[in-house]
């Protein structure tokens, strides 16, 4: 990780935004050439996209290229959706399989950080070839797994909850784009993953959301940068379509009570055997056995299935989810195309596809995705 030394203060109507950057980059314009934004609206279910609530993102949609067939990985989360988006690899070789994670070595359940992500991401390799890039994320465990590794990343102050509200957010980031204007800016709001259970709420956090995209295409076309600007927005994750309680069921098991961890995923659940090695194999079959005949629950697997690497533990369950995701190339850069495409499009192809339209060349070991344009 780099250090980062120096930071601009911005005042506006709005408050504070402090961006930081890296040492030896300097804040200001590096002139004309593509500028790329990788927009995610956190949790956003593809139910809720239309023009009653989605206004914004349709219009785009209609505008770009549409991805319909567009899904996330089996382990529905935040962070190593992300993550994914910016590396083009899974999770076995990241690092980073879900939001919490057992640390066998402390015995606690814990959220990744820094240290855990072990493959280079577009915010440092970008760089290399002279590009600058930028994070304005809107959540503290998004901001704490990747850390310092943009040229330029937002420091919300106070950081007073987990998740900064979407217009904080949104000031943020056409902050750093007036300051810094960096090749490439990986944007996310949280608002629409919040969810209260009130629909009333849930409906106003998606509209706020969709409002944040828009304000980002009008600012880009009134500051003159839409013709070179390539939109890729996407969610995530689908959300769960049900909330699922494993630890009851577990716990109810005279075999497998005080003998289970389970570290809890938006809709992906990751169990780790603690008890008596002797006893693995015969427990899991019986673990598997339980937890799969919980109401809400899809599958259950071992995590090499879905390629989540060993810190996903011993099994995943994965409950039933709303797909697809949206997925979406947009923006005035001739580059983008218009239309639908039928390509099985998935959150692994972000980062070739980024990658290409910079030039860049393919990580050591290759993507496990693929550019979509």
């Amino acid at each position: 990780m780099r250090a980062v030394k120096r930071r601009s203060l911005l005042k506006a109507a709005a408050g504070s935004v402090v961006l930081s950057a890296a040492p030896g980059v300097a804040f200001g314009s590096a002139g004309a050439g593509r500028r790329v934004y990788v927009v995610v609206l956190d949790g956003l279910r593809p139910d809720e996209v239309g023009t009653a609530l989605t206004p914004n993102l349709v219009a785009l949609r209609e505008d770009g290229t549409h991805f319909p067939r567009a899904r996330s990985l089996p382990a529905v989360a935040s962070i190593p959706d992300h993550v994914v988006m910016m590396t083009g690899v899974r999770p076995d070789r990241t690092g980073v399989p879900a939001n919490t994670v057992f640390d066998r070595a402390t015995g606690v359940v814990r959220t990744p950080d820094h240290t855990d992500l072990r493959f280079p991401t577009l915010l440092e390799r970008l760089p290399q070839l002279g590009f600058r890039t930028g994070s304005v994320l809107s959540k503290e465990y998004l901001r704490g797994v990747f850390g310092t590794r943009a040229s330029y990343h937002w420091e919300p102050r106070p950081p007073i909850t987990g998740h900064t509200p979407d217009a904080f957010t949104s000031h943020a980031l056409h902050a750093m784009i007036a300051e810094a204007d960096p090749d490439l800016v990986f944007v996310s709001f949280g608002d629409c993953a919040e969810d209260s259970g009130d629909a009333v709420v849930r409906s106003l956090a998606v509209r706020t959301s969709d409002e944040q995209l828009g304000k980002l295409v009008r600012y880009l076309k009134a500051t003159g940068r839409w013709e070179r600007s390539v939109l890729v927005v996407v969610t995530d994750h689908p959300a769960p379509l049900a909330d699922v309680s494993l630890q009851q069921h577990v716990d109810a098991d005279p075999l497998l009570r005080n003998k289970v961890v389970i570290a809890p995923n938006g809709g992906a659940d990751l169990l780790h055997w603690t008890g008596p090695a002797s006893d693995r194999e015969l427990a899991l079959r019986h673990l598997e056995s339980v937890v799969s005949r919980v109401p809400g629950v899809l599958s259950v697997q071992p995590p090499a299935r879905w390629r989540l690497g060993a810190e996903a533990g011993d099994l995943v369950v994965c409950r039933r989810a709303a797909e697809p995701v949206p997925l979406l190339v947009a923006g005035g850069d001739p580059v983008v195309g218009r239309g639908i495409s039928a390509t099985p499009a998935s959150t692994v192809d972000v980062a070739p596809t980024v990658g290409r339209l910079f030039g860049l060349p393919e990580p050591s070991g290759g993507y496990d995705g693929q550019s979509v344009i």
